[in-house]
């Protein structure tokens, strides 16, 4: 069932369905937008060309790019100085939330904090089974 809601682009009211973040008139644009962005990526001599200068020449927002992007609609493997950023740091990413070095940061993280918990459960084990005698008896 469909919901009312505002537009975040133009603050104009639509329903929505779960497919479009915007309105009809909103979605149009940004498709026309996305068709001059991929007709200006798809010459030879743009396919390297980074977010910044896509944004200098297309006018699109690196906010909409970076969705595009992050939804599959441009391609990484084709473009390679496409991304999104991190969830963490801000660099650019090609796929998941964390980049390379935050993803790697976490994993050896998680692997310390599993070793310390590790060790403590096995002195617990130990104290458990350790008698105590009263010195003063």
């Amino acid at each position: 069932m469909a919901e009312l809601r505002d537009c975040p682009t133009c603050g104009g009211f639509f329903n929505y369905t779960g497919v479009r973040e915007v309105c009809v008139q909103c979605a149009q644009k940004e498709e026309k937008k996305y068709e001059e962005v991929y007709r200006f990526l798809r010459r030879r001599e743009n396919r390297a060309a980074t977010v910044e200068r896509i944004v200098e020449v297309t006018g699109v927002t690196e906010s909409l790019l970076h969705n595009w992007v992050r939804k599959g609609r441009l391609q990484p493997a084709l473009f390679p100085n496409l991304g999104y950023p991190c969830d963490q740091c801000g660099s650019l990413t090609t796929s998941g939330k964390l980049c390379e070095t935050c993803a790697t940061a976490l994993q050896s993280d998680l692997k310390a904090f599993e070793a310390a918990q590790e060790f403590r459960d096995a002195i617990s084990e130990s104290d458990a089974k350790a008698y105590y005698t009263n010195p003063n008896k």
